[in-house]
């Protein structure tokens, strides 16, 4: 019985030692998490591909974004509806049709990004 018991008391000390030694001196992994602004302005230049089309304060293909925001805001309209495919355009209808092909990326976009994308055009409201 003597034996079982020292047997545990040293199994336990060994285990308890093992973790206190792995964890000393490294450091905790954490993940980081992006704001919202800069997770859309990561998609809005890269995977959304959006840079191509879009500026911050000038009209190239599409509209400016902070002509989007400021429509958007104004008529309290829903982007990420529309990123999804499932609303009407409200800002430059006559763009649509050109916009209509960046839908095959936009709806392959979690809630989450899509978001974010949101949040970072309203970044640039004036």
């Amino acid at each position: 019985m003597k034996k079982a018991l020292l047997l545990l008391a040293i199994l336990a000390f060994v285990s308890c030692k093992k973790e206190s030694e792995e964890s000393f001196g490294k450091s905790e992994t954490t993940t980081e998490v992006q704001k919202p602004e800069e997770l859309g302005k990561t998609l809005f230049e890269g995977k959304g591909a959006c840079l191509a089309c879009h500026k911050p304060d000038v009209k190239v293909i599409g509209p400016s974004l902070q002509d989007i925001a400021k429509i958007y805001k104004e008529k309290n309209g829903d982007m990420v509806t529309f990123l999804k495919g499932e609303g009407e355009p409200i800002v430059d209808p006559t763009q649509y049709a050109v916009m209509k092909a960046n839908f095959a990326i936009t709806k392959t976009m979690t809630e989450e990004e899509l978001k974010a994308l949101e949040a970072y055009v309203y970044s640039h409201l004036k």
